[in-house]
């Protein structure tokens, strides 16, 4: 059974927020996209602990609070750490790779350049985590 999700997205770049929010309506997906410019934002968003979002979509290479950093902050919260945390990114540097990993990311997903294949990406991602049974804090 396929549920709604509350997605955190953290991006700074609003044309990739905009390709997010025009995949999520291209397939008819009804989740609901709470948005944070950078790592900052996005912590205060996670302060309110009675509404956590279900995943979230986390870019790396973002202003005052870079990925790897809130990362960093995320899995250090007795809280937070359980929240299945999703790169979305155009780096391929495979010491990011390996760095998200090892702080317990739930999965890294590069950012293809076409958007046919960037909906089809989102699509399969939404997909599993709307399907995946998720902790409920």
């Amino acid at each position: 059974m396929s549920r709604i999700l509350n997605i955190l997205l953290i991006e700074d770049d609003m044309i990739e927020v905009m390709k997010l929010n025009r995949a999520k309506a291209a397939l008819k997906l009804n989740h609901k996209i709470i948005e944070a410019n950078n790592g900052e934002e996005a912590l205060s968003a996670l302060e309110r602990k009675d509404s956590l979002p279900d995943i979230i979509l986390l870019d790396l290479n973002m202003p005052k609070i870079n990925g790897l950093e809130f990362l960093q902050i995320l899995k250090n919260d007795d809280r937070l750490r359980y929240i299945p945390t999703i790169i979305l990114t155009t780096s391929n540097n495979q010491r990011d790779l390996l760095e998200c990993y090892k702080l317990g990311i739930a999965g890294y997903v590069l950012k293809p350049l076409k958007y046919e294949d960037y909906v089809s990406k989102i699509e399969k991602l939404l997909g599993y985590w709307s399907m995946n049974e998720l902790i409920r804090l």
